[in-house]
């Protein structure tokens, strides 16, 4: 299982705790951001993009990132080169990104990068509510043969884990609140 630590509220300044304090996988959600860190701390991190991905941002991506924790539109699928994970709306909320589940078969034919897939659960004080989305989300994954789950944030990482979590985006918990 693989620590991604969120950094979109983490300025370039700040940033240098980050690198002395040993971490290895840095997850940045705007590709503005992604591109100023990397900057400065190309090779101190390996990077991830956690956030919306939009398919003109794809080259920055693809240019500085190891893997694309949410994919999920035809157009960025098109444009993108490196390793990917299909962000899925499990929770049907408007306001969150991701493919419909009773899409993702049709979708995953559509991007060969795929190798994973990713949610974001409904937010809730209870680290415990998002545990049938961790579910579904790893049944879909061996549904289609996939063997990595980016799922679990700051309030709910451990349940995340306990339902097979190969990837957890955490950055309150490593950092504190910083919004």
């Amino acid at each position: 299982m693989t620590v991604v630590v969120a950094t979109k509220y983490v300025t370039v300044a700040e940033l240098a705790m980050v690198a002395e304090a040993g971490v290895e996988v840095i997850g940045e959600n705007r590709a503005q951001d992604l591109a100023a860190k990397h900057e400065i701390y190309g090779t101190a991190f390996t990077w991830h993009f956690i956030g919306h991905l939009q398919s003109r941002k794809a080259k920055t991506v693809n240019e500085l990132c190891t893997l694309c924790h949410s994919l999920d539109s035809e157009s960025a699928a098109g444009k993108l080169t490196i390793p990917a994970l299909v962000e899925v709306n499990l929770s049907g909320e408007a306001t969150k990104s991701g493919v419909a589940p009773e899409a993702l078969a049709a979708f995953l034919e559509l991007c060969p990068t795929a190798r994973g897939l990713m949610t974001m659960p409904p937010w809730s004080d209870d680290p415990e509510a998002s545990r049938p989305y961790f579910i579904r989300l790893r049944e879909l994954a061996e549904k289609h043969g996939l063997a990595e789950l980016s799922m679990g944030t700051s309030q709910d990482y451990r349940v995340a884990v306990e339902e097979g979590a190969t990837y957890i985006r955490v950055g309150a918990t490593v950092l504190g609140d910083r919004r």
